[in-house]
């Protein structure tokens, strides 16, 4: 399901610059329509097309947002001079024929203030208004649903196949058509910047209308519904949300030309039903979270001693983080070995399988074998986490010896080495099977950071985690707590774990620890005990393991509104807990192992795996 944006967004500016070359005039079939010299001042003129459309609302970005900005706008020259453009960003309805006329006049500026703004150096823009915008090419009809199309900076046609270009670009993918060969070849002979309808180009024009079907289909219905109201200048999609609907675009052009392509019969185009093609719409996360791109694993020492001071860990396995556009976690790829977490799976699937609504994200689990470190060295991947949320399955695939309970394969595909399934109740995980072993999650006193469980094997219990009592805050004893350092305990919430023989003394009483200034609440450190990280040779871990995380830096927050975004983590022997209130800012000496994350905007992760 696409999740809508509110209407009031703050807004990201995004700096364009195109091409100033000049050229002739088009020629009379539409071609590099372009190209054709820009010469009156205070005028610039084009058109607006799937059909030629009327009543289409059309603006040059000139602030890079993708919406209309109304005046006044401070524009910022190269010489640091700033201008005001009283009137704001240049903008009109398209009229007869789909042309378009904007007032460019507030772009010459003074001689003494700075040279004229060129607005081919902007893309243009053009949203499609349910209920008004007219397709003049099909009888007059009226559009009942909105989209948007843009043109690179200097393109004076607005159409899908430029919209397409333009994307791409949008989205940090070098090229126009020839990346993808299905692409190449569909624009082999035609070129996707001209007027299709006076060239006469069937084909163009029937991939042009597919496009444009599956565009409308992507758009957010709310955002839509508030277009058929207004004019077209309402500020409702940010620099953000246009990116996921651009790269949702790219992803399926290849699948809608070979699906307009198998629609023409005998290679007829103007044949083409373009209403009976099935489109490959995709839900979008529009809100374009920060979520969990790579990490990167130090657990092996060279030595072989562990624990080790922090350079004295090497690196043993990196990860790779997979998501389909709704923002759900799909696949987890290693090179070198991971260790799959059911409490995580769990927490994850309770979130509806989107990362960035974790909060925290994924909380570390990972495989100490020293064999990892080989693995990593060798080029390639060599383990794999598949998740299915339709089905509530994921699926762990090696060809590693790091799992001696599992038995490595010869390929990442096939059987896998091990599965895991989840039920749910009203949206929660009631419970989690590894086939051998199952989660059941206990939501006493839970948070979206943390939970409770119990790990049972054969209808027995082998192991509990109870959350005890709630988060208590000691904010109020800290004075000028903002002041203090970046990690600083605010708060502690107790719980117990048993079902470990012996039972560590140490494990009686347990504390999560959280920073909770600033209205959030960060995750500090927690202990636990893991028979299986425990049986690593290497790994004296009969006295528990505890995770101390380091968050980013105020300075290195992504997004204002996902602060809780871990950057390191330390897995360290439990300690005795301590006091609330402490400055917790320095990274402990003696450590099984650490890890350092890196983190990308969905569209960004999304535009890696297409071309």
């Amino acid at each position: 399901m696409t999740r809508l944006l509110p209407l009031a967004l703050s807004l990201a500016v995004f700096s364009l610059t195109g091409c100033k070359n000049e050229s002739t005039p088009p020629p009379e079939d539409g071609r590099d329509f372009d190209s054709g010299d820009y010469i009156e001042p205070g005028a610039y003129t084009g058109t607006v097309m799937n059909g030629y459309l009327s009543q289409a609302r059309v603006w040059l970005d000139i602030d890079g947002d993708g919406q209309v900005t109304a005046g006044p706008l401070e524009i910022t020259l190269e010489s640091g001079t700033v201008v005001t453009l009283e009137n704001g960003e240049p903008t009109a309805l398209s009229g007869d024929n789909g042309r378009f006329e904007l007032d460019t006049s507030e772009l010459q500026l003074d001689a003494t203030v700075g040279p004229d703004l060129d607005p081919r150096d902007y893309a243009l823009y053009a949203t499609i208004l349910p209920g008004r915008t007219i397709d003049q090419s099909r009888g007059g009809v009226v559009l009942d649903k909105a989209f948007m199309m843009s043109a690179p900076p200097g393109v004076r046609l607005i159409s899908p196949l430029t919209s397409l270009e333009r994307f791409r670009a949008l989205a940090g993918l070098a090229g126009q058509f020839e990346a993808n060969a299905t692409l190449a070849d569909a624009f082999r002979h035609s070129n996707p910047r001209q007027d299709y309808l006076k060239a006469g180009d069937d084909r163009a024009y029937a991939y042009a209308r597919v496009f444009a079907r599956f565009l409308a289909a992507q758009f957010p219905e709310g955002t839509s519904e508030a277009l058929a109201n207004g004019d077209g200048t309402e500020r409702l999609l940010d620099i953000n949300a246009i990116k996921v609907l651009a790269v949702a675009f790219i992803r399926n052009a290849a699948t809608l030309v070979q699906r307009v392509d198998e629609a023409a019969p005998a290679g007829r185009y103007q044949n083409v039903d373009i209403d009976a093609i099935e489109l490959p719409v995709e839900g979008l996360d529009l809100l374009n979270p920060v979520v969990l791109a790579t990490e990167v694993v130090f657990a092996h020492s060279e030595d072989g001693a562990l624990p080790a001071s922090r350079s004295g860990l090497e690196r043993s396995a990196e990860l790779a983080y997979s998501y389909n556009p709704a923002g759900q976690l799909v696949r987890i790829e290693a090179n070198g070995c991971m260790a799959p977490s059911m409490q995580e799976l769990a927490r994850l699937a309770n979130a509806g399988g989107e990362m960035a609504a974790t909060g925290t994200q994924w909380l570390p689990s990972i495989s100490a074998s020293q064999l990892s470190m080989g693995y990593l060295q060798e080029d390639g991947v060599d383990e794999v986490l598949e998740i299915d949320w339709a089905t509530r399955t994921a699926r762990f695939y090696t060809t590693t010896d790091c799992h001696p309970e599992l038995a490595a394969t010869d390929a990442l595909d096939g059987e896998p080495a091990r599965s895991y399934q989840w039920s749910l109740n009203a949206g929660r995980v009631l419970s989690i099977t590894d086939g051998e072993r199952t989660l059941v999650p206990d939501y006493e006193n839970a948070s979206e950071t943390f939970l409770g469980y119990r790990l049972m094997e054969d209808g027995v219990e082998l192991a509990a985690l109870d959350l005890t009592g709630e988060l208590v805050s000691c904010l109020d004893q800290l004075d000028d707590a903002d002041q203090l350092p970046p990690r600083v305990v605010s708060a502690q919430q107790s719980y117990q774990f048993s079902g470990f023989e012996p039972q560590p003394d140490l494990f009686e009483t347990l504390l999560l620890e959280f920073d909770t200034r600033k209205e959030r609440q960060r995750l500090l450190s927690y202990s636990f005990l893991d028979d299986r990280l425990a049986a690593v040779p290497e790994l004296d871990g009969q006295a528990g393991f505890r995770w101390e995380l380091f968050y980013q830096s105020e300075d290195g927050i992504i997004e204002p509104e996902q602060p809780n975004l871990i950057e390191q983590g330390f897995l360290t022997l439990h300690t005795r807990p301590q006091s609330c209130g402490r400055n917790e800012d320095s990274s402990p000496g003696a450590l099984f192992a650490r890890i350092n994350r890196g983190y990308k905007r969905l569209s960004e992760i999304l535009a890696g795996g297409v071309n």
